[in-house]
């Protein structure tokens, strides 16, 4: 579980949104809003990716989406060693408890 967020989102919208229309210098405004200035960095490095102006950074929906697709992977494989381990039982299992199909 991943931990709590230290600023509600609330925060990080307004600060992303007043360095966006002001044009003030990042520090200035983390200064003003008591964030740490590396954070808000962060988060409207974020918000242009978001946007598209920015090609360094995945979006949130490609981080999300990258994310679901690891945890598939994860589940594939070890479905994967499960269905081998399962294909080398009946070796090892005497004739009468083998599957009919099985060679």
């Amino acid at each position: 579980m991943p931990a709590p967020r230290k600023y509600p989102d609330e925060l990080r919208e307004r600060a992303v949104r007043e360095v966006h229309t002001t044009g003030r210098p990042i520090a200035h405004v983390a200064k003003d809003l008591c964030i740490h200035k590396e954070a808000l960095r962060g988060w409207v490095r974020q918000a242009e990716a978001d946007a598209g102006e920015r090609d360094d950074r995945l979006t949130t929906a490609e981080h999300e989406e990258l994310k679901q697709l690891r945890k598939e992977v994860a589940e594939l494989r070890r479905a994967n060693e499960i269905l081998k381990a399962a294909t080398l039982l009946p070796d090892h299992l005497p004739p009468e408890d083998r599957l009919r199909d099985s060679p």
